[in-house]
């Protein structure tokens, strides 16, 4: 991924269409969603890798926020509309950024409609033991957070992202040479 901002508002990330990516898979290799959702928390897991499909995202992780937005892009730069991913807080080194994901996400539209995303398995972590009852109700509560903000039509949404575009002399960037995987994995991605 290629860093497009980075400064006290957060991190802004671009993933180029085809750009290499780390992922979990099931411990056999297979997508996480190739089995139920109350398998996919009970399964062992292991470390894919593939490439990004589609016309790339460009991630905004705002600083302190439990989430991070996606922007996605059709044919021609069409905006589709924005991907809240809910998930840890982001922590940072000087090479990398770790962050957990929480299972529920929500597609925020160009209309600014809210659709509320995987809450089947988020049930499913909290019944395989993943995730507490407490766990959910706080991820909820973030998800009526994002809610809020997209309802007032506040940052990250209202600050035009979506006009933003790539520099086309950008190449697309090489996986770090320590990073270790156990399978090749087919492409994802919007």
């Amino acid at each position: 991924m290629r860093v497009v901002r980075d400064d006290a508002d957060g991190l802004v990330g671009w993933l180029a269409p085809d750009t290499p990516v780390l992922r979990p898979v099931l411990a056999d290799g297979r997508e996480l969603r190739a089995v139920p959702a109350h398998d996919m928390f009970r399964s062992g897991r292991a470390v894919g890798r593939g490439r990004w499909r589609g016309s790339g995202v460009l991630k905004i992780a705002p600083t302190g926020a439990p989430w991070s937005v996606w922007l996605f892009w059709g044919e021609g730069w069409s905006f589709r509309g924005w991907y809240v991913n809910l998930e840890d807080t982001h922590l940072r080194d000087a090479t990398s950024v770790v962050t957990q994901d929480h299972v529920l996400d929500l597609w925020v539209t160009p209309d600014r409609s809210v659709t509320w995303k995987d809450e089947d398995e988020l049930e499913a972590a909290v019944d395989t033991g993943r995730w507490s009852a407490e766990d959910a109700d706080r991820f909820r509560a973030d998800a009526r957070g994002v809610e809020a903000i997209v309802a007032r039509w506040g940052s990250p949404f209202a600050d035009g992202w979506e006009q933003w575009r790539p520099d086309p002399s950008w190449i697309v960037p090489a996986l770090p040479p320590d990073l270790a995987w156990d399978f090749d994995v087919d492409p994802i991605g919007g």
